[in-house]
């Protein structure tokens, strides 16, 4: 997922006290709509993905949303594929993944799949759901990643941001 999209979302994502109210973000430049929390910050990941990211606070800890995209160049994708080069790039940074589960599903009328992970890293072990989307033009993948004690609040909330999605 090469060329960065640059999105200014500190300005559109205000500081607010501890609630979860989702503030609609509809840019052009991307290729889906969605609803994140409006109170959390845009995160550039320096990794050349396009799409928005964004975390709940501005220091560590802090819950990690992803919602990226890579034109397919008229290809189909393989999510199984996918998931395999997803794997190896985590293997190849050092890291360890063990999956928790998986299912088929789809979100803003985009047929995909998605994988529970436990990811062990110098520093401790996360929590992930990464959902990969296999759209008319694009790949899609979103992603939510926090502690192991805080996953299952920040993958409700996720969950609630996937069920805004919509795609052009």
């Amino acid at each position: 997922m090469k060329r960065a999209l640059l999105l200014s979302l500190a300005a559109s994502l205000p500081v607010t006290a501890a609630g979860q109210a989702l503030k609609v973000l509809d840019d052009k430049r991307l290729p889906f709509s969605l609803q994140l929390p409006a109170d959390w910050y845009g995160f550039q990941a320096e990794d050349g993905a396009q799409g928005v990211s964004v975390v709940s606070a501005q220091k560590p800890p802090a819950t990690l949303m992803r919602f990226l995209f890579l034109d397919k160049g008229g290809k189909n994708a393989d999510l199984g594929t996918e998931f395999r080069n997803f794997e190896a790039g985590v293997k190849a940074t050092g890291g360890t993944l063990r999956l928790i589960g998986g299912k088929n599903s789809a979100y803003g009328g985009v047929r995909g799949a998605e994988r529970v992970y436990a990811l062990k890293h110098a520093e401790g072990e996360l929590r992930m759901r990464v959902w990969f989307g296999n759209g008319a033009k694009n790949l899609y993948s979103f992603q939510v990643t926090d502690s192991a004690a805080r996953f299952a609040k920040s993958d409700a909330l996720f969950k609630r941001v996937l069920g805004t999605v919509r795609f052009r």
